[in-house]
């Protein structure tokens, strides 16, 4: 016997419900974490369609003041998704502190109380904890995080290579909860003064981004290498990556179409660029192609994370701004 047929109207309508509920469950768009200035007024956020052209969100006002550390500030706002849809973001809390802030949300407009871990007090000459962020490690069921210190006395090899006498490495710890922590290690040494490293999870395995910010002579320039472990070894990194000339931090770099596009802070300039890959190996530059907010202005977009979200989640922090803004 054959199945009835719908009345066509009635067809219609659950053919267009099916294609909206697959819509829906696709519906995601493109989220940036940011801080402005020198990180006094907190987290920001901005949004896209397409990863190059971005607006703000909720008018573009602070959804999370800085609370925690000597200097309170907010700098390199980094965040992660948990399985559960916990979003736990770490940043900067001081030019000059041995500790890190970190809060969780689920919504970015309710949060966690902060708090500062101290994943340097260990090194009492340790002189900074900068750019930390947070990944998950599915191998090991554990977040790790990584951040750049100087520890004075060490890796003399490189000794001032960096402006104010600063030479970097790369420093981690590992957690399950955010309450208790594993003993600070050393994450990489490349052989130079290193900041600012990135994780970038792509169909041709596992990659990380990293900055030389060797001052003398310059560098400033970002370099990627493919890895198999989130705790290394890492290398052989390859050549400079991002443009001949333009001093460039704070990268970040996600999937846009076919390609693999890594944002960074053109700090110099004033501005926001991106490269652009299909193999990870060959970049273009299409620092041309990206808006970001109030660009070369106090208030443009500094070091942050991107990362994809669904739709209703911008909308609703979005509808949180007055009518003014």
């Amino acid at each position: 016997m054959k199945a009835p047929r719908l009345p066509l109207v009635l067809a219609f309508a659950l053919a267009i419900t099916g294609a909206s509920s697959a819509r829906a469950a696709d519906d995601q768009v493109f989220l940036f974490t940011y801080f402005v200035g020198n990180g006094e007024s907190g987290l920001h956020l901005a949004w896209s369609e397409d990863g190059y052209a971005w607006e703000s969100v909720a008018g573009g006002r602070s959804l999370l003041r800085p609370e925690v550390g000597g200097a309170k500030l907010m700098r390199d706002p980094c965040a992660v998704r948990a399985a559960d849809g916990t979003f736990h973001m770490v940043w900067t809390s001081g030019w000059w502190e041995r500790g890190i802030g970190y809060a969780s949300t689920r919504d970015f407009l309710n949060w966690s109380p902060q708090k500062s871990i101290p994943v340097m007090e260990h090194e009492p000459t340790a002189r900074n904890s900068w750019a930390p962020e947070v990944a998950w490690d599915a191998e090991r069921s554990e977040y790790i995080v990584f951040w750049a210190s100087t520890i004075p006395g060490r890796f003399t090899e490189t000794a001032g290579a960096s402006e104010d006498d600063l030479n970097h490495r790369m420093y981690f710890t590992t957690t399950k909860d955010f309450e208790s922590f594993s003993p600070t290690e050393l994450f990489l040494d490349p052989g130079f003064s290193v900041i600012d490293a990135t994780f970038l999870r792509t169909d041709r395995g596992l990659h990380l981004v990293i900055k030389d910010e060797t001052r003398h002579p310059p560098a400033k320039y970002l370099q990627i290498a493919a890895v198999d472990d989130m705790r290394g070894p890492f290398g052989p990194f390859s050549e400079r990556i991002s443009p001949e000339g333009v001093w460039v931090e704070g990268p970040t770099g996600i999937r846009v179409g076919d390609d693999w596009v890594i944002y960074y802070d053109a700090y110099r300039d004033r501005r926001y660029g991106a490269l652009r890959s299909r193999d990870l190996v060959d970049w273009e530059d299409v620092s041309d192609r990206i808006r970001l907010p109030d660009e070369g202005t106090a208030k443009r977009v500094r070091h942050g994370t991107v990362l994809r979200v669904e739709r209703t989640l911008v909308e609703a922090i979005d509808a949180t701004k007055s009518p003014n803004e």
